[in-house]
């Protein structure tokens, strides 16, 4: 029996490892960008909900990424913790130095295989290619014990010549062999017969784990992710919610819950506590600010409710006629404390632990006040209501620019006006604005105080909850060059919701700025 990097037997062939790719592929997710503590907050609930492998960055593109997965690698208890690096010398240096921290640490270097990457992105021939695979990889082996290889656009790429690189790479000292669908081209049979193929044809294939990491761009990151699991890979790269470039990844939640349920038809087995994953998703929407869809799979708010009458009968009558797992599985709680007005303290540190919330104590004092504040203007606070306040105190902890007052005058004869009163940077500034409506004067004044050129792509709102006292969230989408942020904004008054919406998306705007001269991620 051999043990693998990770520290689990590679003689089990049953048994599915967890790449989470959250914090690297997730965050590349436009506007999901995190700070450091809600990076360390994440991958903190990843390591104990038993992920084996955390991707925690790109050390080379920032020293702000560079600091949180050296921060990361040192804070891990059980899992894993990778650093990506390019097929370049100073890319793997540097996440082998960011990960030298941690207990298990890994390198994951990456090159494009594929003939149109090589001609158009490379600009190398074949063999260049295949020197450089045995060059990097052999350089981050010389690093750390645990190297994945992975070969960017695996699934565009002709099979010899995949095998060819597959072969490199093993000899080099990789430990894992990657082979990602990175534009979600491929189909389930595809995608598996490329797995069968590669590891029946290249000489010391059972010297690695073969590992899938598909992008959902046609809908099928999941099938082809189990797909590539059924064709003997044994590591699964994946995201918490889904979220990765373009259309994202395959959600990690999906992949777990899909093999915990149909056992019998998949006989896989991971090492995940389903019952934190419902924590995990409300943890990292927050974090990046990203709502998830009602309709999502396994998290989303619509995964367990039933409206039809037929649905509601046949559940009265017995759950498994229309739930095919337990909302206690995922960490659904069936019952909730009813908020309001009068609720201390440690009702509502009760009420954020059964939400899945992980807060401060700073936070939790701020937003226990906020929500006292809420209950005394609604009748009913929901648990949509807190976690929205939760939100907005997350996504603004670190803001230099945050609302003071707002005042507006609206109605039929215009034209309307808005009194804004702004924090910024410690400053107090007031400036009042005339609009086309009562959001156009908020805009502008914020324009007044704040210069910018952003464009504003995208203003949606809608009600948290139920009722004419319900808060309303507002989206706000920012576009400065090529750089598109969301926020969201909550309060009672859509106004100040809007306010709060597009002051706190000029401030991801601001703090990417800062960072511009950083090198930007390149997907895998």
């Amino acid at each position: 029996m051999t043990v693998s990097p990770t520290g689990f037997s590679t003689a089990s062939k049953d048994r599915v490892l967890i790449f989470d790719t959250t914090l690297r592929d997730g965050e590349q997710c436009p506007g999901a960008t995190m700070n450091l503590d809600e990076k360390l907050a994440v991958a903190e609930l990843l390591d104990t909900m038993g992920v084996d492998i955390i991707e925690a960055g790109f050390p080379i593109a920032s020293h702000g990424d560079f600091e949180a997965v050296s921060e990361i690698a040192r804070r891990a208890k059980r899992a894993t913790i990778a650093g990506l690096a390019r097929a370049i010398p100073a890319d793997i240096a540097r996440a082998g130095e960011a990960v030298r921290g941690a207990k298990r640490g890994r390198i994951h270097t990456f090159v494009s295989t594929s003939p149109i990457h090589l001609a158009h992105q490379m600009r190398k021939s074949e063999d260049e290619v295949v020197e450089i695979i045995l060059k990097t990889v052999a350089q981050a082996r010389d690093l750390v014990e645990d190297v994945e290889w992975s070969a960017m656009d695996a699934t565009r790429t002709p099979i010899d010549y995949l095998c060819r690189c597959v072969e490199a790479a093993i000899r080099s000292g990789a430990t894992t062999i990657n082979l990602p669908d990175t534009v979600g081209y491929a189909t389930p049979d595809e995608y598996r017969r490329m797995f069968q193929d590669v590891r029946n044809r290249v000489p010391n294939a059972e010297k690695a784990i073969f590992s899938v990491h598909c992008h959902d761009d046609l809908g099928l990151a999941i099938a082809n992710s189990l797909a590539g699991v059924e064709g003997g890979a044994r590591q699964v790269e994946c995201t918490i919610n889904g979220i990765g470039e373009r259309a994202g990844n395959a959600a990690l939640e999906e992949i777990v819950m899909a093999i915990r349920t149909r056992g019998d038809v998949m006989p896989y087995e991971t090492g995940i506590e389903t019952t934190m994953l419902t924590r995990a998703s409300k943890l990292v929407s927050h974090a990046t600010n990203f709502p998830v869809q009602y309709n999502k799979a396994i998290v989303g708010r619509n995964a367990f409710a039933h409206e039809s009458g037929i649905h509601q009968d046949g559940m009265l009558k017995h759950t498994e006629t229309y739930e095919i797992m337990t909302p206690a599985s995922v960490g659904v709680a069936k019952t909730s404390l009813v908020m309001g007005k009068h609720s201390g303290r440690a009702a509502f540190r009760s009420k954020l632990d059964e939400l899945g919330l992980v807060l401060s104590d700073n936070q939790l004092q701020d937003v226990f006040e906020r929500f006292k504040a809420l209950a005394d203007r609604k009748k009913h606070v929901y648990d949509e209501d807190i976690e929205a306040l939760v939100d907005e105190n997350l996504a603004t902890a670190h803001d230099r620019i945050r609302l003071v007052s707002l005042s507006v005058i609206a109605g039929t004869r215009g034209p309307q006006r808005a009194t804004l009163k702004l924090d910024i940077a410690g400053r107090i500034i007031t400036e009042e604005a005339d609009g086309n409506g009562p959001v156009d004067a908020v805009f502008n004044a914020i324009q007044a105080l704040v210069p910018h050129e952003a464009d504003l792509e995208l203003y949606q709102v809608h009600a948290v909850t139920e009722g004419t006292d319900a808060q309303a969230e507002v989206s706000v989408r920012l576009k400065s060059g090529e750089r598109s942020v969301t926020a969201r904004g909550a309060d009672p008054d859509t106004l100040v919701a809007s306010a709060r919406a597009y002051l706190s998306a000029l401030n991801k705007l601001e703090a990417w700025a800062v960072r511009l001269h950083a090198q930007s991620p390149a997907p895998v």
